[in-house]
C-alpha cells in the first residue's frame, strides 16, 4: 500500500490516490463573497499537481459568520455560475473535489462588525490578542436549528455546483468544535452536558446533510484528534465521536488538532504534549483507525514522501497537505516521479505564540497569493514582512467585506 494506491469510498466513488491537498484558508473571494478569478487559478494548480483529493479552504454557511475577511459564501444559487467554473477548474485533471463548509461561532474578528455567536457565552483566551474577538452570544433553540438548515442548503448547492463532497468542518475550533468542548459548551440543556449531547449538533448535520445529497455525493467529516487543551475534547472523545458517525454513511473522517488558542494543527499543543515534528497526529489516528468504519485522513505537517507512506502503511487511508502543496503545488507529481521534495516554511520561534501562529498563516497566505498570479512562491519570506502584509491585505478586505454586508441588508 502507498500514497499512490487509489482509494473506494463507501458511497462508491473513487480518489485517484491517497493524497488530499487539506483545505487551507485562502480569503480570496471577489466583492460578492464568490470564488475569485485568482482563487480558481489557484485551485488549476492544485488540479494540476496530481493529488487524488482536493479539499478548499473555509467555504461559509452564513454570510453574517466568517472565519475571515475574503472568505467564500455559499448561501443561496445567486453565484453557482462561478462554483460551477471553481468546481469545473479542481475536477479538470480527475481529482475529486470538496468544498468545506464551516461556521467560525467565536472564531470571528470583532473587526468584521458581526455579532457573534457560539454555543456558551464563553470568550476565547489569546491573551492581548483576545481583544480582538467578542464575548459570543449563547445560541438559542432557533438559532441552532437555523445552522442546521445553512449547512444542509449549502451542501445541497455544493453538488448542485458540481463539487463530488463536501466536509463539514468541526476541527480547530470553529463551532461544531465549540460545541463538542467542554470547555467552550457549558450549555445545559440537549446540546451540552454529557459528550452524546455536544456532539448532537454535528450529528443532527451530518444526518440531515445526507438525506439531501445523492448517494454517491461524498459527506466528510473533519474532526480534532484532540483540542491539546486541559480539561478540553479529549482523545477518547473524538474516538467515542467517530463511533457515532460510523452509521452515519460518513464517507471519511480528517483528523487534526488544535483551534486559535491552542494552534496544534502547525505544532503547538497547550497541554503539555509534544507533537511530533511531522505528521503530528498521526498517533492519534492509528488509534481511531481502529474503531472507524469509513476511511480516515490524518493532516498536519506533511511533506516527504517517506513520511506519508509510512502514514498509508501504519493503515491510515490518506494523507492530508497543506503547506507543503503552499509552496510545491506539484508536490504529488514530483513523487511520482520519484523527487524526494520536501517543502517547508522556516518555524517561526517568537516568544508570543499568538502571533507566531499569526506569522505561520501569513506565511502560508503569502505562498497562495503567489501561485493565485501565476508566479513562484517563496517560502524563505521575512515572517514579519508576511504578517504585515496580510494584516494590510485583511483590513482591506475587511472593509469591502462591510460594504458588501450593507449590501445585502438593503436587498
Amino acid at each position: 500500500m502507498n500514497v499512490f494506491d487509489k482509494l473506494d469510498l463507501p458511497n462508491g466513488s473513487i480518489i485517484p490516490n491517497r493524497i488530499a491537498k487539506a483545505a487551507m484558508e485562502e480569503n480570496m473571494a471577489d466583492a460578492d463573497q464568490g470564488p475569485s478569478n485568482d482563487l480558481i487559478r489557484l485551485y488549476e494548480a492544485w488540479a494540476n499537481g496530481g493529488a487524488g483529493l482536493l479539499i478548499s479552504g473555509n467555504v461559509m454557511v452564513d454570510g453574517r459568520a466568517m472565519t475571515g475577511p475574503g472568505g467564500v459564501v455559499l448561501e443561496d444559487a445567486r453565484q453557482l455560475a462561478k462554483f460551477r467554473r471553481w468546481a469545473q477548474t479542481g475536477r479538470a485533471k480527475g481529482a475529486q473535489f470538496w468544498l468545506q463548509i464551516n461556521h467560525p461561532g467565536r472564531q470571528m474578528t470583532a473587526n468584521l462588525g458581526q455579532p457573534t455567536w457560539a454555543p456558551s457565552a464563553v470568550p476565547l483566551e489569546l491573551g492581548r490578542m483576545s481583544k480582538h474577538f467578542n464575548t459570543p452570544h449563547a445560541m438559542t433553540s432557533e438559532g441552532i436549528t437555523e445552522v442546521i438548515g445553512r449547512f444542509v442548503q449549502t451542501a445541497a448547492l455544493a453538488e448542485q455546483a458540481g463539487f463530488t463532497g463536501v466536509e463539514i468542518h468541526a476541527a480547530h475550533g470553529y463551532l461544531l468544535s465549540q460545541f463538542l468542548s467542554p470547555l467552550a459548551n457549558h450549555r445545559t440543556d440537549e446540546w451540552g452536558g454529557s459528550l452524546e449531547n455536544r456532539a448532537r449538533l454535528l450529528v443532527e448535520i451530518v444526518k440531515a446533510v445526507r438525506e439531501v445529497v445523492s448517494a454517491g455525493f461524498a459527506v466528510a467529516v473533519k474532526l480534532n484528534s484532540a483540542d491539546f487543551q486541559r480539561g478540553g475534547f479529549s482523545a477518547d472523545d473524538a474516538k467515542q465521536v467517530v463511533m457515532m458517525l460510523n452509521d452515519l454513511k460518513v464517507d471519511l473522517v480528517e483528523l487534526s488538532g488544535g483551534s486559535y488558542e491552542a494552534p496544534a494543527m502547525q505544532g503547538e499543543a497547550r497541554d503539555g504534549r509534544t507533537l511530533a515534528r511531522e505528521a503530528y497526529f498521526v498517533d492519534f489516528a492509528r488509534d481511531i483507525r481502529k474503531v472507524a468504519r469509513m476511511p480516515v485522513m490524518v493532516t498536519g505537517g506533511i511533506r516527504r514522501k517517506a513520511v506519508a507512506d509510512q502514514v498509508i502503511e501504519s493503515g491510515v487511508d490518506m494523507v492530508g497537505i497543506g503547506t507543503a502543496l503552499a509552496i510545491d503545488p506539484a508536490l504529488p507529481n514530483d513523487w511520482r516521479l520519484g523527487k524526494e521534495a520536501a517543502p517547508e516554511l522556516p518555524p517561526i520561534r517568537w516568544k508570543n505564540k499568538a502571533m507566531a501562529s499569526l506569522a505561520n498563516m501569513a506565511a502560508v497566505k503569502f505562498q497562495l497569493r503567489k501561485l493565485s498570479k501565476g508566479r513562484r512562491t517563496d517560502p524563505t519570506v521575512s515572517p514579519l514582512r508576511a504578517l504585515l502584509v496580510q494584516q494590510a491585505t485583511t483590513a482591506c478586505r475587511a472593509r469591502k467585506y462591510r460594504r458588501w454586508i450593507a449590501r445585502q441588508e438593503k436587498t
